[in-house]
């Protein structure tokens, strides 16, 4: 067992250096990340113990190849999304079916070496190299292992919170959990935590939210009068631009605009564009960015809301306003269990989806997740226009994703940077431009143009910090620092209303901050709902920016991993200048993920509101049927 024990710990302190980016910073740190697997391995192993003979040597190869594969699950997901696996995510068993493309673009050919200990292993059993030990180990010995497995992991946690202080209690930061206890250990927290975050539902009640109300209520910023309802009555158009940043807005490559339609809209007389507006995802992504658009609530630490929380009570837009009048519907080109959206869009309000059901899903139409979006549009126009109106609609895009490919051959040329993914960027980001200026012309054909507002919005990032070498080049500089990887966070926000005007708006802002942003300019106020953003258009609009670990992006600083930025030079200050913001973006995402963990919006009911009934909603009708009556009694 000494020499099974010696190689996974050195095989993953391997992983560690040449995969995960730590941000080691000093030789505690260092030593650690080569200190913690040590307690993971003994534990683990140590269960094998309990056997003897042969079922103790087929015990270690199974122990080793659970562990090995955990490692390398983390492995690939961290080489796109650059984050952990959690327990919540390990149960997004419905996305799987829809990940293949993505999965096999982030393996690589040496990959298989994440398991040589295993294979090794396997050898010197089969061959009989080694000898299984056919006595059974007294139980004095084999608790004197998880004894020492225990007292060197005591041993870490004690000099973590030496270098870290209250690093289990107070990190939204999954890099640090795992820079120092490991990847096995982590694991083990995040099972601990998952469990008790399930249970916080049941020992909640109505005095938790008061504070929470109180809260918000205090810092809720007055609309502006000059836009408070300036597109009252309006149809809603929202358009979820996928993996989209705001670098790509005004690039050129090769002397060509890669978003030439866009580029345009940003000085449209009527358009409302956001230059400093950020993705604040999580691991939910895209599902991610539509919780926070819909109910200015930020979305979990770990997880997906879609995923984990999706039967409890929301006040999200399309409930808000079709109590209003408004039929609500979301078209993608996916299938409607794609996160989990069939059970989420209930607890939202929705009157419709048409997913994938409703479209051509032919080969030449489809590629990765789902439809392309030029055909997606078109074919989504006849459902469309056939709404009854006022409406309030989501359209979820698809082709601007990782890896990045397309089923025709694009009419733009691939970047030259030495990264293939970063190089295809910007073909499909110039597809998905095309596609927008394609919706435009047929709602204005249909006659629906002119009556609606148009929200399109990047929802996170496309291309994570494992390309910043490659991104160094796109941007021309010398390199991505912590500090321009958070401005690269920008993502575009365009409010686009026909006869408004608008302007290039500087405002610093999120996605948490749309939906009452949105509901001012339909006229509708939200002092009464718990918001956790503020409207962007207030002269009281708070811009600050949390991001989900913690960090945050303001007009003055940026904090990353408890460094202090200026803006927008980048040059480190005292970080006592970050400590208010820091303070208020860590009070609101706690108070965020008290009401979402707890369903605390079942104590709370604004005036004027019906609570939503997920039982009266059915994706599985023919949503082509105009009967929108099944949601509410006060519709």
């Amino acid at each position: 067992m000494h020499s099974i024990v010696i190689l996974f710990w050195l095989k993953s302190y391997a992983v560690y250096q040449s995969e995960f980016n730590l941000d080691i910073k000093n030789s505690m740190q260092e030593f650690l990340l080569f200190f913690n697997p040590i307690s993971s391995a003994l534990f683990f192993f140590a269960f094998a113990l309990f056997f003897k003979g042969r079922a103790r040597s087929i015990a270690l190869v199974v122990i080793d190849l659970v562990l090995s594969i955990l490692l390398y699950a983390n492995v690939c997901y961290y080489r796109f999304f650059n984050d952990f696996i959690t327990i919540p995510v390990l149960f997004q068993t419905k996305n799987f079916g829809d990940l293949g493309g993505s999965a096999a673009a982030l393996m690589k050919p040496y990959d298989v070496l994440y398991f040589l200990d295993t294979i090794i292993l396997i050898g010197l059993l089969v061959f009989k190299v080694v000898k299984s030990q056919s006595e059974k180990m007294n139980r004095r010995s084999i608790f004197a292992v998880f004894a020492a497995a225990i007292a060197f992991f005591i041993i870490n946690l004690g000099l973590a919170e030496a270098d870290r202080p209250e690093l289990l209690t107070r990190t939204f930061d999954r890099n640090y959990i795992v820079k120092y206890l490991g990847a096995y250990n982590y694991t083990i927290y995040d099972a601990i935590q998952t469990t008790k975050s399930s249970a916080q539902r049941a020992f909640a009640d109505s005095s938790d939210v008061v504070d929470i109300e109180n809260y918000v209520k205090a810092n809720h910023a007055e609309p502006n009068k000059k836009y408070f309802g300036a597109a009252k009555g309006r149809n809603v158009i929202y358009i979820s631009l996928e993996s989209f940043q705001n670098f790509l807005i005004n690039y050129k490559l090769d002397g060509q605009e890669v978003t030439p339609f866009l580029n345009k809209l940003t000085h449209d007389k009527n358009t409302f564009y956001f230059d400093n507006f950020f993705h604040q995802t999580g691991q939910g992504k895209t599902s991610d960015a539509e919780f926070m658009m819909e109910n200015s609530l930020f979305p979990l630490p770990k997880g997906a809301v879609f995923t984990t929380k999706a039967a409890n009570t929301y006040q999200a837009a399309p409930a808000i306003l079709g109590q209003k009048g408004y039929t609500s519907a979301v078209f993608h080109g996916n299938y409607k269990t794609f996160w989990n959206r069939d059970e989420m869009y209930k607890s939202f309000g929705y009157d419709k989806f048409f997913d994938a059901n409703y479209y051509d899903m032919s080969p030449e139409n489809t590629i990765n997740y789902g439809m392309e979006d030029k055909p997606f549009f078109k074919e989504s126009m006849p459902y469309l226009e056939k709404l009854p109106q006022p409406f309030y609609t989501k359209f979820i895009s698809l082709s601007n994703h990782f890896p990045f490919e397309l089923n025709n051959d694009p009419n733009f040329p691939e970047g030259d940077f030495g990264d293939t993914i970063v190089n295809k960027y910007f073909q499909t980001a110039h597809y998905l431009d095309e596609s927008i200026e394609q919706f435009f012309n047929d709602l204005k054909a249909s006659g629906l143009y002119d009556n609606s507002i148009i929200v399109m919005y990047g929802d996170h990032y496309g291309l994570s910090e494992n390309h910043n070498k490659a991104m160094a080049k796109v941007m021309g500089v010398d390199e991505i620092t912590p500090y321009i990887n958070a401005q690269l966070q920008r993502v575009p926000l365009f409010i686009h209303v026909p006869g408004v005007k608008g302007k290039i708006d500087h405002t610093y802002g999120g996605e948490v901050d749309v939906r009452p942003t949105l509901m001012h300019l339909l006229g509708i106020n939200t002092k009464d709902y718990i918001t956790f953003g503020t409207d962007l258009l207030s002269k009281e609009h708070h811009e600050l920016v949390p991001f989900r670990n913690g960090d945050y992006v303001s007009k003055e600083y940026t904090q990353i991993s408890g460094e202090c930025y200026s803006n927008p030079s980048g040059e480190k200050v005292d970080n006592k200048l970050c400590q208010d913001n820091d303070k208020v973006a860590k009070t609101v995402l706690e108070l965020s993920d008290k009401v979402v963990y707890d369903d605390l919006l079942r104590f709370y009911t604004p005036k004027g509101f019906t609570p939503v009934k997920r039982e009266n909603y059915d994706y599985t009708k023919d949503q082509t049927i105009n009967d929108t009556n099944n949601n509410n009694s006060s519709k």
